[in-house]
């Protein structure tokens, strides 16, 4: 039998609305497999390492797993300018995670960046490990400029989809717009790997952050009654 442990985290600020309140309910599942976490993400979850976690929050449903049908994914203007920016002389690497110092450097450029520019909480070190103790094998997507790093994603293969899990680059670099350019690559991989979406993790509209999830069209969202739906861009308040 597969061991696991479950708890609600207290009520504290959301580090996505700051406004309002929230609260996570955790599953430590540190024996799921890839077909199990895949049920798990349908329903709504995320995963970091074996811990398994979705917002159970008392009057706020803000938070809204989004996915992109690769078939259907039609680029924007400005997302087909970012790939003609990028795809000549960025170089995509995929391979088993692994931590370097490197690695180390980037993430916390790219988190004092943000803890700066858009009110993150302060970095946490011990955090980056996290992404390479998984339950199942992922796969670690490294982007280079030449020789030099410019950014780092890590991604499940799933049976219904590719699920980016985290990515973070050089803030540096920031006309190149690398995060859009990640998610088209992705996008581009699941489809030729017969695999039908790209998981993004929540949408949180108000959320600086991750409202950019929403501009991946046509795209869908988990509805409050278990089932995904065409998104209009617009999540409902709860």
């Amino acid at each position: 039998m597969e061991r696991r442990a479950t708890f609600v985290s207290a009520l504290t600020r959301c580090e996505y609305l700051p406004d309002r309140q929230w609260r996570l309910r955790y599953e430590i599942r540190p024996g799921i497999d890839e077909r199990g976490y895949m049920e798990m993400m349908r329903a709504g979850w995320r995963r970091i390492g074996p811990a398994l976690f979705r917002p159970e929050c008392p009057a706020c449903r803000m938070c809204r797993s989004l996915r992109v049908p690769a078939e259907t994914f039609v680029p924007s203007a400005s997302q087909r300018r970012a790939w003609r920016r990028n795809a000549p002389d960025i170089s995509i690497r995929i391979d088993r995670p692994s931590l370097s110092a490197e690695k180390a450097a980037l993430f916390a450029r790219f988190h004092d960046h943000g803890h700066e520019t858009k009110g993150w909480p302060g970095r946490d070190d011990a955090s980056l490990p996290l992404f390479l103790e998984n339950p199942f094998p992922i796969e670690e997507w490294t982007y280079y400029a030449g020789a030099r790093l410019v950014g780092v994603g890590y991604v499940d293969v799933l049976p219904d989809g590719l699920s980016a899990i985290y990515f973070y680059h050089d803030p540096g670099e920031h006309r190149r717009s690398l995060g859009t350019f990640n998610v088209l690559a992705l996008i581009a991989s699941a489809r030729q790997r017969g695999l039908p979406h790209l998981y993004l993790g929540y949408y949180v509209q108000g959320c600086r952050s991750l409202e950019y999830k929403a501009r991946f069209r046509p795209n869908e969202v988990l509805g409050f009654d278990g089932a995904w739906k065409p998104f209009d861009g617009a999540a409902e308040d709860g």
